[in-house]
Parts: structure tokens; C-alpha cells; sequence
């Protein structure tokens, strides 16, 4: 017994180490004057670290002694299964996790100057982003209907509370208030779908449903109407279309630094409980959930492409872009219901690659906001280069990145897409998508076309804090770095696959 709740705390500790420090920081702040606030910040970044170091203990191995060991550290996670089979820890949930912690960081330290300008740098904002992590983290691992519900609350009622979070704007009320009630209405058909499987299953395990739908007929119109109301429900979350009207609206109104932590974080959690629920639990339907898949990938990217070419907000923009690239995302879960390994690497890998580029490109945009000027027009980076040459040339390599062209790290991500779909003969969807990169090089470079040709409107000097600035450089640097050497996260999103497919 000891043993077994050693093993439970040793799997679950990075979740107890972030909630723990969540707590923290709502006693902590009210021991803190106005001027002090930041200290909230220091300590999420440390309870996020302590979290990434336990995740890093997890998930790797070092042979050897000394220096060596550093020199040589293997992705080896362990396969466990606790709690009566309703959590799973293996090298997918691992790396997924740390995803999300690394980007809750940077989200962090892109917080410190622009939650003192909004004058909002309260510690409860700190302390709901890490509780919206804990949620996402168990998301991961969930290997249970129920468990996996009540983490995805907890990630979404956070979002919901942040993007509101400036109580004195309108657009950040209004948002809030579409978030969710278009979110309800989501969990309402995901809980719907949930109680249609628990009745075929038996159980809320994912293994056992998997089980019970192998010896029911593929034309079964319960499993049928339970796969469509679940998959509703979870493509709201992913913002995939027909189900994401909520996006720009949310993008527009969130504070920026909500923008871009919703943008990354919470999809990196939905796309994994995505690929868990389907994979684990709702195989022997993978006919039909790739055909469903399909329509709604081609929906998605032409939607995304087509909607952010008219679009003047820079956060709207952004979040048609998002769109979109959730469209080339579900491309890879069509080869994985082929048995198509490539597949499912090729979604971990554009995740990573996204989340980085896609958070140093709000961390630009962050650079805009200043007291007198919310700059989050595209007008508003007209002759960025002749203002702060530095921060134009950062914004055209993430820009670069996000419409994949190489040696960026969003090269790499679209590139193995593309391979998995000619490998499993999906060939008119990699030409479809291929072409959609083209209108999303057209668009991207609208900004770039706005920093770099147009004078500027504002000449007041940019200035950015310690943090942002640190932000800016790990971002850049995963983005390059990935794109130039791709190596290693290949390795790792190989390694993170396998579990699916042994």
C-alpha cells in the first residue's frame, strides 16, 4: 500500500507541485504592496520550474557517471497506470506536460509588463493560470471519462475567468461573457457524448469502451451519435470550424498575454485529449471519426486562410490563424487513423514548434501596449523596422516560422504533415494543404509588408522589461534552433508516439 500511493505521488507530483504553488501566491499576495506584485510572477515561475525539473526526472534517464551523464540523457519514461486505471503516465503525457509548463512560463514572464500597464497585476491572475495548467496536465493523463471532464472544467473555467479578467473593459467582459456561453453549450455535448459511451461501455474507462465497440456493428447509430456529439464538443475546444466562432471574438477582447496563453497552452491539452480519447478509447471507429476528421480539416484551413486575409485587428488575425492551423494539425490525425506513426509525430512536433513561435509573436505585440495606445492594430506596426529594427526583424521570424517557411522551426512542423499524408495516400490533402500555406505566406506578410514598408504613425521609443525580453530570446531561439537542428524533437516526438501504436 505504501508503495503503490509512493509510486501515485511520485506520478502526480508535478500537478501537486503547481497547484501547491498556486495556492501559495493567493496567500502570498496579500502580504505584498502594490509595488511588489511582480514577486507573484517570481514564484509561479519557480513552482513551474520545480514542476518541469519533475517532469524532466520522469521522463529521462542518465546512463553513465559524471559529466557523461548530462552528455547522454535518454527520453525513457515509465508506463504507469494508477488510480484504478483512470490516470496514465508514458512518454506522451510526459512531453505534452512539458509543453504546457514551459509555455505557462513564458505566458508568465510575458505577464509582468503588461499586467502592470493594464494596472491588473493582482496574484490571483498568476494563481488561475497555474490551476488552468493543473487542469491541463491532468487532461493529458486521463485515461478515464470522468477524470478527463473535470480536468477539461478546470482548464476552461480558468480561461474563462482570465479572459475577463480586466473588470474595467468592455471587450474583455464581452468576450468572457461569449466564451462562455458558447463554452457551456460545448461541455453540454461533450457530457452528452460521455454518457453515451458510459452506456455502451459499461464503464467510463477508456479501455473498456474500446472494448464493448468491437463487438458492436460499424453502422451502429448509437455509437454514431455518440462519436459526433463528443467529437462537437471536443472540436470547440480545439477552435476547429464549424465550432469556432468563439475564437477571434475571445482573441480581440482577452488581455494579450490570456490571447497568447490560450492560444498555445490549452490547445496543447485539447489536441492530446483529443488523440487519447481517440486512439484509446474510440478506435475501432477510426473509419469513422478520419471521415469526420476529413470535412472538418478542409472546413478548418479554408475557413482559417481565407478569414484572416481581411482581418485589420492583429488578435483576430491571430486567431484566424490559429484556425488554420488547427486544420493542418487534424491533417496528421487523418494518417494516424491509417495506423500511420508519422501521423501522430507529426501533431507533437507542430505543437512544439507552434507554441513557440506562435508565443514570440504575442510577445511582439505585447512590445506595442503602451498607457496611451493598445496596438493591437496592424496599422499600429507600420515602420516598426525604422522604430525598433530588433523587434521587426524578431516579428518576420516568427512570422516566417508560422507560414513554414524554412529554416524555421514551423518548416519542420508542416513538413512532417505533409510527409505523413503521401505516406498513407492522402495526396490531394497534402496538395490542398500545401496550397493553403501559400495564402498563409499572403497574409502573413501583410504585417511584414506594414513593418517594413510603411511609415510609422507613432515615433514614440518601444521599451521592454527584463522579462519580456527573456521571453523574447527563448522563443526565438526554440524557433531557430528547431528549424536549423530538428533532430532531438523528432527523437522525442517519436518516443512519445509509440505508446499508441505498440
Amino acid at each position: 500500500m505504501g508503495n503503490a500511493f509512493y509510486i501515485a505521488y511520485q506520478a502526480t507530483k508535478p500537478e501537486i507541485l503547481i497547484a501547491g504553488f498556486g495556492l501559495a501566491i493567493l496567500l502570498f499576495d496579500f502580504l505584498l504592496d502594490k509595488r511588489d506584485k511582480n514577486l507573484n510572477a517570481a514564484l509561479a515561475l519557480i513552482g513551474l520550474t520545480f514542476a518541469s525539473l519533475a517532469l524532466l526526472m520522469l521522463g529521462f534517464t542518465a546512463p553513465g557517471h559524471g559529466i557523461s551523464r548530462f552528455l547522454h540523457l535518454q527520453f525513457a519514461p515509465p508506463s504507469y497506470t494508477g488510480f484504478d486505471g483512470s490516470y496514465t503516465l508514458d512518454a506522451f503525457a510526459i512531453l505534452a506536460k512539458l509543453v504546457i509548463a514551459v509555455a505557462t512560463a513564458i505566458v508568465v514572464l510575458l505577464s509582468v509588463k503588461y499586467m502592470e500597464i493594464e494596472e491588473a497585476n493582482l496574484g490571483e491572475y498568476y494563481a488561475l493560470l497555474l490551476f488552468a495548467a493543473v487542469g491541463m496536465m491532468f487532461l493529458v493523463s486521463g485515461a478515464d471519462l470522468i477524470v478527463l471532464f473535470v480536468a477539461l472544467e478546470l482548464m476552461a473555467l480558468c480561461e474563462y475567468v482570465l479572459t475577463g479578467f480586466l473588470r474595467g473593459s468592455r471587450r474583455s467582459n464581452e468576450a468572457a461573457v461569449k466564451f462562455f456561453l458558447l463554452g457551456a453549450f460545448s461541455s453540454g455535448l461533450l457530457l452528452y457524448g460521455m454518457s453515451l459511451l458510459y452506456g455502451i461501455g459499461g464503464s467510463t474507462k477508456l479501455s473498456m469502451i474500446a472494448e464493448r465497440l468491437r463487438d458492436r456493428p460499424a453502422s451502429d447509430p448509437l455509437s454514431w451519435v455518440a462519436l459526433i456529439t463528443l467529437l462537437a464538443g471536443i472540436f470547440f475546444k480545439i477552435a476547429a470550424v464549424p465550432f469556432h466562432q468563439w475564437t477571434p471574438d475571445t482573441y480581440e477582447g482577452a488581455p494579450t498575454s490570456i490571447t497568447a496563453f490560450i492560444s498555445v497552452a490549452p490547445k496543447v491539452a485539447s489536441f492530446a485529449f483529443l488523440i487519447r480519447i481517440l486512439l484509446a478509447g474510440l478506435w475501432p471507429l477510426r473509419a469513422e471519426w478520419q471521415a469526420l476528421t476529413i470535412g472538418v480539416a478542409i472546413a478548418t484551413m479554408t475557413v482559417g486562410n481565407l478569414a484572416a486575409i481581411t482581418q485589420t485587428n492583429i488578435k483576430r488575425f491571430f486567431g484566424y490563424s490559429t484556425i488554420a492551423h488547427v486544420g493542418y494539425l487534424l491533417l496528421g490525425l487523418v494518417a494516424a487513423a491509417d495506423g500511420n506513426e508519422a501521423g501522430l509525430q507529426a501533431i507533437v512536433i507542430y505543437l512544439i514548434v507552434y507554441a513557440f513561435m506562435n508565443l514570440g509573436a504575442f510577445a511582439v505585440i505585447i512590445v506595442m501596449r503602451r498607457k496611451d495606445l493598445i496596438g493591437d492594430e496592424i496599422d499600429d506596426f507600420a515602420g516598426l523596422m525604422s522604430r525598433a529594427p530588433g523587434l521587426a526583424i524578431l516579428m518576420l521570424i516568427f512570422l516566417l516560422s508560422l507560414a513554414g517557411i524554412p529554416p524555421t522551426a514551423g518548416f519542420i512542423g508542416k513538413y512532417f504533415v505533409f510527409l505523413s499524408l503521401i505516406q498513407t495516400g492522402h495526396y490531394y490533402l497534402a496538395v490542398l494543404g500545401v496550397a493553403y500555406a501559400v495564402v498563409a505566406l499572403y497574409y502573413y506578410f501583410r504585417v511584414v509588408v506594414a513593418m517594413f514598408m510603411k511609415r510609422p504613425l507613432d515615433e514614440t521609443p518601444l521599451a521592454t522589461g527584463l522579462a519580456l525580453r527573456l521571453a523574447l530570446g527563448v522563443t526565438l531561439g526554440m524557433t531557430l534552433l528547431i528549424g536549423v537542428y530538428p533532430q532531438p524533437v523528432i527523437v522525442l516526438a517519436r518516443e512519445a508516439v509509440r505508446p499508441f501504436f505498440s
